[in-house]
């Protein structure tokens, strides 16, 4: 069925005459809704927002935060100056700063660094940045920490978000592109099969297309502990346990093979592995799963002969089967169903994931992660460094070896091994696991620095502040959910003395005596220009995506290899997937159960994620008045009859704990749970960070913390 795209009613944006619109993106998920920028010619000011009708991925549709996100561009909370801490001793605390000129933050930082690298080596300084910013700033952000600070120590928020789902692709495909097809297939499709995903809140500007699927008569099986709106509305809701989503696959998998959905010839051809995961999948029974998921057995049939009868089906998986201390294998679990019934590699079939973050695609895979190059390449590969090591004239040996993953980081700073940070694009003192330690290694840093356009809960443990910009005061590049590249453009003048990550890292390379790499680059065009050729011969080759050409297609799907290459919407047409045989690898993968299980002690599993009216730490949205009111404070999902048990009442004050911290949170009492499950959401600070409570366990390839499954108890307040 092809969409009739004319039926979308199209209104004109009618603007003032003083006023300008300026075309863009929303800065928040990786949906990348369109959206045009309301600014006032005479003051230089956003004033509002226009949707975009012309974006094929939304068709104009945006959420409560993308209509609200120019709010927080001219919020009376941005920095305006460079801030420098007097008194140690208020350290994680607002108090103590004191306004500062940008050369004297500037002398500060290259002199403490240049102390620190002297006394206890250059790897002594750590680079923990984010993928909410463009391509160009993650691409420079890499440059900067290996060229300019020479430190093998850097890692990125991705690895709190979409590492397990980058692992989990590189290993079944050889390549880690988030979705194998346009997220313009997806309303064509006869199955989606969604695991993990509260589509309706977290990207609710994919729903139209969702329930398309639907209205041509085709089928909706959502996975998931929760009964979210997408799964209310689903054909069929699986209500596993949280943390067992690999049990799940592999009965899918063992199912699909045994009710006769296997695609030998694609098997033979195209994949690796059938006859190792067969061994495996086999004792998934539907009632030995039952067991580990609970999930009645009838569901996983139905499951298995909807997608199985599926002429064109896609799996589709988030941060529900990915933060987990094996979710990599959850993510290959679930593209196995995929691989084996041959449903990739051509239109309207295939997997995709939903990206948290809005460059969460393109800001892993420049060099933002500690093992890591542009173009995907790896550090630990001589003939990717010699490739990166020339196009930033550099000898190969100067390269910094492997560092760390993020969560690993913190142990770093904790043994003294990292002494300084120089944090960008993130707030980990909310958005990490098990807090307490996070934040204890934050305060004993001998000097931290902090980019951001607000005072983060993770700011007020700097040293030194920099007041950065927010996405529509800058320009550049950002890869969107589908792997399409799409351009950000600036709307607005930088606000007060703020200037954009880029600038900063070029200036303090400068002050550190290396400026020599870094001085050819004035303007985000010419590192765009610079990175892509680092990209060059890459798995993820941005070669030919230039400027021009993503204005004119409204985007270019990488890889794009050349100036004559119009890029790759679909990925593996030809069925060559990017391993030297050209063949996917089928995983054989054991089941293991979550790092925590509940016992006597600790009885509920808590699991936790996000709410449609914020974004991340909360750091902006909080700060948005509408968004604000609509979710003030987090609160505890519990079901009734758990509620009873506890003699808890709705919107009662409880204590909820677990083996690493503790927090205080008011009861929402709520059918749509599992008995055994207490769900929070995790966008607050300090005390009401659901984050204290979370288990740092890690994925083995991911490195990925178990943020969606660990064992909890609740307990009723007393009143005095």
């Amino acid at each position: 069925m092809q969409r009739d795209n004319t039926a979308v009613k199209k209104i004109q944006n009618v603007i003032h005459p003083d006023e300008n619109l300026v075309s863009t993106h929303c800065c928040y998920c990786g949906m990348q809704c369109g959206m045009k920028l309301r600014v006032n010619t005479k003051t230089n000011k956003i004033i509002g927002v226009e949707p975009r009708y012309d974006w094929p991925v939304t068709l104009g549709k945006m959420c409560p935060k993308g209509v609200t996100a120019y709010q927080t561009v001219n919020h009376p909370d941005r920095l305006l100056t460079p801030l420098i801490r007097e008194d140690a001793s208020l350290k994680g605390t607002k108090e103590g700063f004191r306004p500062a000129t940008w050369e004297e933050a500037y002398d500060l930082i290259a002199r403490r660094w240049r102390q620190l690298q002297l006394q206890y080596g250059n790897s002594s300084i750590g680079v923990f940045s984010g993928v909410s910013m463009t391509t160009e700033k993650c691409y420079l952000t890499g440059k900067f920490a290996r060229v300019a600070l020479q430190t093998r120590y850097i890692d990125y928020n991705g690895r709190f978000c979409m590492s397990s789902a980058a692992a989990g692709m590189i290993r079944s495909f050889g390549i880690d592109r988030g979705s194998t097809l346009p997220w313009t297939d997806l309303h064509e499709t006869d199955c989606l099969f969604i695991a993990g995903s509260n589509t309706a809140e977290c990207h609710p500007t994919s729903m139209f297309r969702i329930w398309e699927v639907q209205e041509r008569g085709g089928y909706l099986i959502v996975a998931d502990p929760r009964e979210t709106p997408i799964a209310r509305r689903a054909d069929l809701h699986l209500d596993l346990r949280p943390g067992t989503d690999l049990a799940l696959a592999n009965c899918m998998v063992n199912l699909l093979i045994e009710y006769g959905y296997a695609n030998q010839q694609f098997i033979e051809q195209h994949t690796n592995g059938f006859a190792e995961t067969l061994e495996v999948v086999k004792q998934f029974t539907p009632e030995y799963t039952s067991e580990i998921t609970g999930v009645a057995p009838e569901k996983l049939v139905r499951a298995a002969h909807l997608y199985g009868k599926a002429p064109n089906a896609i799996v589709m998986f988030a941060r529900g089967i990915e933060q987990q201390h094996k979710g990599a294998d959850n993510v290959s679990g679930y593209m196995n169903m995929a691989l084996v019934t041959g449903k990739i590699g051509r239109p309207k079939a295939g997997v995709a994931t939903f990206t948290g973050q809005a460059n969460g695609q393109g800001g892993r895979e420049h060099g933002q992660k500690c093992d890591q190059l542009p173009g995907y390449r790896k550090i630990d590969n001589p003939a990717h460094v010699e490739a990166v090591a020339k196009v930033w004239g550099i000898e190969p040996s100067e390269m910094p070896g492997v560092g760390v993953s993020a969560y690993e980081m913190f142990d770093k700073m904790k043994e003294k091994t990292i002494r300084s940070l120089y944090l960008l694009c993130s707030n980990p003192a909310v958005s990490a696991p098990n807090l307490n330690h996070v934040r204890s290694a934050l305060k004993g840093l001998d000097f931290m620095v902090c980019a951001d356009f607000f005072l983060s809960e993770s700011a007020e443990f700097a040293d030194v502040v920099l007041p950065t910009t927010t996405w529509s005061e800058d320009e550049g590049t950002v890869t969107n959910l589908e792997g399409r590249i799409i351009k950000i453009n600036k709307a607005q003048e930088p606000l007060g003395e703020a200037k954009p990550d880029w600038k900063i890292q070029i200036e303090l390379a400068e002050r550190l005596g290396r400026g020599q790499y870094f001085t050819h680059l004035k303007t985000p065009r010419d590192i765009n220009n610079e990175f892509r050729e680092a990209t060059k011969g890459g798995y993820a080759d941005y070669t030919g995506a230039t400027w021009e050409k993503i204005e004119q297609n409204n985007g270019v799907f990488w890889p794009c290899r050349s100036e004559e290459d119009q890029g790759t919407p679909h990925m593996f047409l030809d069925k060559k997937f990017n391993y030297p045989d050209g063949k996917a690898k089928i995983c054989a993968l054991p089941y293991r159960p979550p790092a925590e299980e509940p016992c006597e002690q600790y009885p509920l599993r808590l699991t936790t994620g996000r709410v449609v009216y914020h974004y991340l730490s909360g750091s902006q949205t909080r700060r948005t008045p509408f968004l604000k009111a609509m979710c003030p404070e987090p609160y505890v999902e519990v079901h009734p009859e758990t509620a009873a048990q506890y003699g808890i009442a709705h919107d009662e004050q409880v204590r909820l704990f677990t083996r690493r911290g503790e927090m205080a949170v008011k009861v929402k009492v709520i059918e749509a749970i599992r008995k055994d499950t207490v769900f929070v959401p995790y966008h607050f600070g300090h005390n009401d960070s659901i984050n204290l409570l979370t288990i740092p366990a890690l994925d083995p390839m991911s490195r990925m913390p178990e943020f969606k499954a660990c064992a909890a108890q609740i307990q009723k307040i007393k009143s005095s």
